[in-house]
């Protein structure tokens, strides 16, 4: 009986560490959307990263998250409804700013929201399945990365704007926690900067 258990054990240890993940880990940056070509995942290659993205932690079971794909028509549509609230909200905005903004969904070929929806529990809080969201998101761009594609998480202003969120798909009581972009970059991939991990870590 012992043999046998020691024999599982044996198994588990050489499922669990992975070398290659490991490194790929180590390794993995995003890259700027307005970077980004063609190809992007297609339907069923982005099936598999929304499964690997619901893998998250998720306290009660609650899949307090959405996904959203947004179709090139989708996209179209958007850019037009971007533009007229950056226009609304500054009326002065110059010509340069407004080609950013007309052209936000056209980034990259893929582009999928991913909508934080909490709902009331008595043991998990609010900001608990936030954060499970945020988890969902960055499974998401490792997922895209590890399938070979480029990804980059974003948010700015239009995922904080009201009148833009249902546009979206977003609920009521629901917030964005962002879009992860999806593609091929078209030139070369660079590191940042990484924080000093004895500033960000220590014992207590």
């Amino acid at each position: 009986m012992l043999e046998k258990m020691d024999e599982r054990v044996t198994d588990i240890d050489k499922t669990e560490y992975d070398q290659a993940v490991i490194d790929f880990m180590k390794a993995r940056r995003s890259v700027p959307a307005k970077t980004m070509g063609g190809p992007g995942p297609d339907d069923e290659t982005l099936r598999e990263i929304v499964a690997i993205a619901a893998r998250v932690p998720d306290h009660g079971k609650i899949a307090p998250w959405r996904f959203v794909r947004y179709s090139q028509e989708t996209c179209n549509k958007l850019n037009e409804r971007i533009a007229a609230r950056a226009r609304e909200l500054n009326p002065g905005i110059s010509d340069a700013e407004m080609e950013i903004e007309e052209t936000r969904f056209s980034r990259s070929p893929v582009i999928v929201g991913i909508i934080s929806a909490p709902v009331d529990h008595p043991k998990v809080p609010h900001w608990e399945q936030v954060l499970s969201s945020a988890a969902a998101a960055m499974n998401m761009l490792i997922a895209a990365n590890a399938h070979g594609f480029d990804a980059q998480w974003l948010s700015e202003w239009i995922a904080r704007d009201e009148v833009l969120a249902p546009h979206f798909g977003v609920g009521e009581g629901e917030t964005l926690t962002g879009f992860i972009h999806m593609g091929t970059r078209t030139m070369p991939k660079t590191d940042r900067d990484r924080p000093d991990i004895e500033r960000v870590y220590v014992t207590m």
